[in-house]
């Protein structure tokens, strides 16, 4: 495989590698709730979810996907000509909704010629048959990725991030049968370095395709800043986490895509880390030391 001169197989390397060129996201709101949200498991949502489901930075739902498909080419296409784009269905719960509507937003998105893909953010728990059977028919139209929010692989954080499933329906739902992306969330309250790499490790055995890192994000009116404010507990120096995610590459399979290496929380919900907002300067702070320190993805296996 060719990683593009990186030290770790980035999914740019892995986009270039598959349709020879570099290929933009364009986030997507499809309206959607949450089982977690709606009363079906809970109203809260999980500890951390902003009001935005995670899909701060898409467009507005009350637009057709294919205005926000244009929308958001439009932010970009001052940068890019003749650019080729991911559809990323982002907010919320992706795969929670009648079969007949999933299929009209996803076949919306996936005949726009500008669109070489889809990308699906969901929960385990909510891939039912008849949603299995429409992701395997959109794949033989166009690549699918379904992103999957994992976070840990540890009960008594699950719980207490109010994740509302057991980690045995994850390893089920990995097994769909299109590239799956897992999400992790690094700095949970509770959990150790070993704890959180202990959830890396466990993606080496999986038959997965990627997988996305992300900092614990402190947003505003949400539960975790509630508690965060009654119950303080360190969070991530840019020192300890770029210490932390060069451990993780160091113990991931190199066959497994590293979609993403830092997240950042929207600028006016952010209460902490506040530094995480310089995502660049995180992004170059990595590539440095993992140079200076000579690490490479899947060292330590």
């Amino acid at each position: 495989m060719n990683w593009h001169g990186k030290r770790y197989y980035s999914f740019d390397s892995f986009l270039k590698n598959y349709f020879g060129e570099k290929i933009y996201k364009v986030s997507l709101d499809g309206g959607f709730t949450c089982p977690n949200r709606d009363g079906t498991l809970g109203t809260g949502g999980c500890i951390f979810c902003s009001e935005g489901g995670s899909g701060d930075f898409a467009s507005s739902a009350a637009l057709s996907v294919t205005d926000q498909i244009t929308a958001g080419i439009e932010m970009v296409s001052r940068k890019i000509e003749n650019g080729k784009y991911i559809a990323y269905f982002q907010a919320f719960t992706n795969t929670y909704g009648p079969i007949e509507k999933l299929e009209a937003l996803y076949m919306e998105a996936v005949n726009d010629p500008r669109i070489i893909a889809l990308a699906i953010g969901t929960r385990p728990d909510c891939l039912p048959a008849e949603v299995l059977e429409l992701l395997n028919q959109l794949n033989k139209i166009k690549p699918v990725f379904v992103e999957l929010g994992l976070q840990t692989i540890h009960e008594e954080t699950a719980s207490f991030i109010r994740r509302g499933y057991p980690l045995s329906c994850f390893d089920e739902a990995v097994k769909i049968g299109v590239l799956t992306v897992v999400h992790l969330i690094l700095g949970l309250p509770g959990e150790t370095d070993d704890m959180m790499l202990e959830s890396v490790r466990y993606l080496n055995h999986l038959p997965i395709h990627g997988v996305k890192f992300s900092m614990l994000h402190i947003l505003k009116n949400t539960d975790l800043a509630d508690h965060y404010e009654e119950h303080p507990f360190d969070v991530f120096t840019l020192e300890s986490y770029v210490d932390l995610i060069l451990k993780c590459i160091e113990n991931l399979s190199p066959e497994i895509v590293i979609h993403r290496l830092t997240g950042d929380g929207p600028r006016d919900l952010l209460i902490a880390p506040e530094w995480s907002v310089y995502k660049r300067k995180v992004l170059n702070r990595i590539a440095h030391e993992m140079k200076v320190k000579d690490v490479w993805q899947g060292d330590l296996l």
